[in-house]
């Protein structure tokens, strides 16, 4: 009987590994397409008749990339943008989501309600009321101003996610630290911090990609001192609407996956018990 069920049940299987091994390839295309175009000699990337291979790989799109004087300096700027706005946000989020669970106050629910419908409004309707914002505060062109908007923007999303981590936690824990004489501070970075931290994790990915992917408010807000510039700035300099370099936007545009994916493995294990842990809550 179990055979049967097994062989009835195997073509379904087969069509839904058919069927992710396809939507992995769609979305693994555009990447490797960017990697072959990094590698691809000037002639090929400009031909009338693009192939998805070379068979004369060139590391030229990469030399022009680390040739460029400001490259570094544009490197370690979005690497002080992204890692300020995980380690804040991160931060901020757990504690807040810790007293919206925990705690009962006025106007609680009032709070997250804003929370998420702070989700919906789009980042281009507020782009131009936050210039005016950094203006205002003496914050233009200053590394400030892209990491106050990303913390803001990415705290909604990372306290509704830790707010079902949090009260998975057994008030029970709670009660049973403090008979044993800890107090709230020590329950709090002892005992909850490291139960949350799988969450901690994967909200923290989300933080560093839009950070490290920054393209808008680092266009907008840093206008005159290109010392201040993110990595995203860097494809300005290779393209120009009339001979765009597209071997060195490529090219740069690995370079600056790279962070990502080293992130990406660095996390991962904490990153799937973390996204796991959402949907179960």
């Amino acid at each position: 009987m179990n055979l049967l069920r097994a062989r009835v049940r195997r073509p379904g299987r087969l069509a839904a590994e058919a069927s992710a091994l396809l939507i992995a390839l769609v979305v693994a295309f555009p990447l490797y397409w960017m990697v072959l175009s990094a590698f691809k000699p000037a002639g090929e990337i400009e031909s009338s008749e693009p192939r998805p291979w070379t068979l004369a790989p060139s590391l030229d799109s990469f030399q022009r990339v680390f040739g460029q004087q400001e490259f570094g300096r544009y490197f370690l700027n979005s690497l002080v943008v992204a890692c300020s706005v995980v380690i804040a946000s991160a931060l901020i989020a757990f504690l807040a989501a810790t007293a919206v669970t925990r705690f009962r106050f006025r106007l609680r629910t009032t709070l997250l309600i804003m929370f998420l419908v702070a989700q919906m409004v789009p980042v281009e309707a507020l782009t131009i009321p936050l210039f005016f914002l950094m203006r205002d505060a003496g914050q233009l062109n200053t590394l400030g101003s892209l990491i106050l908007p990303h913390i803001a923007f990415s705290l909604p999303f990372a306290i509704w996610m830790l707010r079902g981590f949090v009260k998975a936690v057994p008030e029970a824990l709670e009660e049973a630290a403090y008979i044993d004489g800890a107090s709230r501070a020590r329950f709090l970075w002892q005992i909850l911090f490291p139960l949350v931290l799988p969450g901690l994790v994967a909200t923290s990915v989300f933080s560093f990609i839009s950070a490290w992917n920054d393209f808008l408010f680092a266009k907008s807000f840093i206008i005159s001192d290109t010392s201040q510039s993110t990595l995203p700035m860097a494809l300005l300099v290779f393209y120009k609407p009339d001979d765009p370099d597209w071997g060195g936007v490529m090219a740069a545009s690995t370079v600056m996956t790279i962070p990502v994916l080293v992130f990406f493995v660095l996390v991962q294990r904490r990153l799937v018990s973390g996204l796991g842990g959402a949907v179960k809550d």
